[in-house]
């Protein structure tokens, strides 16, 4: 569980350079008042930005800075989990971004992107979507959960239900079956090049076995049938890159092609705007009697005259439109023919790759030929020596093969994994088995909000809404009062969630005027109620105007006013 002690900020909006410092672990609960522009929310701002490094608000980040000091903008937080004390100090100008474990530093050699990594992935172990779902709620920047898009659902139900590690242990399978790819491919040629060699090598001893002369003689054939082969594979190439002239004479235009369609293109575009406009005009003149500028009457001849004018013109401009499709259509096959052929060119150019990888070897095969022809002539057989060079190439082969087998099994087992690392595998089962509980939370919120309609969330987190004297309906359909109380129940399931996980468990919450919104006063009383049985070990802090109404339901207060241009806490 996440405990959180405190927050200080200084030169942050609109507080001074006397640090302004909140204890968020002092009392079960907490109200925060102050006039408009006191600085009551700024304190999550301050939260945000120290953990995430943005706030809440949509605020831009040069704007987090004191416009009257316009340096040393420093938050400060401070947070326990389990036994190990953690101290976050995020500032700008200058820039400071430091994590205490301990009261010792982490290792800053990092980048800042991976430092603030280390911060959410191995020490929050929560995004900033999710903090903002469980943690915050308010009338401002946040965005409910039924308003997020499916992706940002996912990946706040994903954290909630810790199993966000699925996605990354799937992003790094994909790279090693990646590389599983690569060494499979790097085996098959290495294996096809030592079985080449090894059917040479014997092919060699064998021809060493037979009488010197006839081996000689033999020699001389082989290199004679593997020149006709090189000259096969040569006169093959020749004309291979004949085709490819051809080819490449068929494409010469496509520059042109590209430029002229762009060209037409912009044609279409701009006669387009032209008839949208002069539409317009017609529509003026058909619908207007007198100019809206000067309130003069406008003559019945010169509407007349206007109206046929720009009839004329859209017909014209229309007839122009049409042509121009027809060529730009020309271009676009035109294009495609020329596609076509490049790729003809590309395989064409890889086939003759291939006839000069056979010249190549053909002619490492002709030198060792000739080679062995002048050993023969000025030394003794050295068959053992051959015989030798065969096994380890038949040995090779066999590692080789060896290899190629486990890549293979290896392969097998990607493919497997990453079937059951998809979203709709190990996850979705993990989700399909929470959803119901999710379902039940709900359900159990909004019944202590007296609020009774039946919602559910289906596995892809989509809505199912039914009303008992109504129709099945949406979250939309709702007042801004009836959503607030979904907002409201879906932040207190998402954080009976993590608390069941122990996932993303947090002594905070954070309420920003909910009171002060579209939620009624028999809606407030019913959540002041959730509040006293939340207990002892959540700190919940409720924002609100309605300070003199509600100060007598809460056990703690902190006041918020303006001082001199700063804002302050009152003593």
């Amino acid at each position: 569980m996440i405990n959180f002690e405190s927050v200080s900020y200084k030169n942050f909006l609109s507080t001074g350079n006397m640090p302004t410092v909140v204890r968020l672990d002092k009392s079960p609960n907490t109200i925060i008042v102050g006039e408009n522009g006191a600085g009551k929310s700024t304190m999550i701002d301050a939260i945000t930005f120290g953990l995430f490094g943005k706030p809440f608000r949509k605020v831009s980040k040069t704007q987090l800075i004191s416009s009257v000091n316009e340096k040393d903008m420093l938050v400060e937080i401070k947070f326990s989990i389990g036994s190990t004390k953690y101290k976050v100090r995020r500032g700008m100008k200058p820039a400071k971004f430091e994590i205490y474990k301990n009261d010792k530093m982490l290792n800053q050699t990092a980048s800042a992107k991976d430092y603030q990594g280390i911060l959410e992935k191995n020490i929050l172990k929560l995004t900033y979507k999710t903090f903002t779902q469980i943690v915050v709620l308010g009338n401002t920047s946040f965005v409910p959960f039924m308003q997020l898009t499916a992706v940002n659902r996912r990946e706040v139900i994903e954290d909630l239900l810790d199993i966000q590690v699925f996605s990354v242990m799937n992003i790094l399978l994909k790279e090693r079956v990646s590389t599983n790819k690569d060494d499979i491919r790097d085996t098959e040629y290495q294996l096809d090049l030592a079985g080449d060699k090894s059917e040479i090598q014997a092919q060699y001893i064998q021809k060493i076995k037979d009488d010197k002369k006839k081996k000689i003689g033999s020699i001389n054939k082989d290199i004679k049938a593997t020149g006709l082969e090189i000259a096969k594979h040569n006169t093959e190439i020749l004309e291979l890159e004949g085709i490819i002239e051809r080819l490449s004479r068929f494409v010469i235009d496509k520059d042109s092609v590209d430029s002229k369609k762009a060209k037409y293109l912009n044609y279409e575009d701009t006669i387009t705007k032209k008839i949208t406009r002069l539409k317009k005009d017609l529509k003026f003149f058909r619908d207007t009697d007198d100019c809206p500028v000067c309130t003069q009457h406008i003559s019945e001849d010169l509407k007349v005259s206007k109206i046929e004018s720009d009839e004329l013109s859209i017909t014209e401009n229309e007839a122009g439109l049409e042509k121009l499709d027809i060529e730009i259509n020309k271009f676009s096959e035109r294009q495609q023919e020329i596609s076509d052929t490049l790729m003809e060119i590309n395989d064409i150019q890889s086939e003759i790759g291939i006839h000069n990888g056979h010249i190549s070897g053909f002619n490492q095969y002709i030198s060792k030929l000739n080679a062995d022809v002048q050993t023969m002539n000025d030394t003794k057989d050295d068959l053992r020596k051959q015989k030798k060079e065969l096994t380890a190439l038949k040995r090779k082969v066999s590692e080789l093969t060896k290899r190629q087998e486990e890549l293979i099994t290896l392969r097998n087992i990607h493919d497997m994994a990453l079937t059951l690392l998809k979203d709709t595998g190990i996850k979705a089962s993990i989700i399909k088995q929470y959803i119901p509980i999710i379902n039940k939370l709900i359900a159990k919120y909004l019944a202590k909000f007296d609020f009774f309609v039946g919602f559910e969330l289906d596995e892809n987190f989509n809505e199912s809404i039914k009303s008992r004297h109504r129709d099945e309906f949406s979250y939309a359909s709702f007042s801004e009062g009836e959503k607030q109380r979904i907002d409201l129940s879906l932040l207190l399931t998402w954080r009976s969630i993590a608390k069941m996980k122990n996932s993303v468990n947090t002594n905070l919450l954070i309420l920003d005027e909910i009171f002060d919104s579209s939620l009624d006063n028999t809606g407030c009383d019913e959540f002041m109620a959730l509040i006293d049985g939340f207990g002892k070990e959540t700190n919940i802090f409720v924002i609100s105007h309605k300070g003199d109404v509600l100060i007598d339901k809460f056990l703690s207060t902190i006041k918020f006013e303006k001082y001199k241009g700063f804002s302050r806490i009152t003593e």
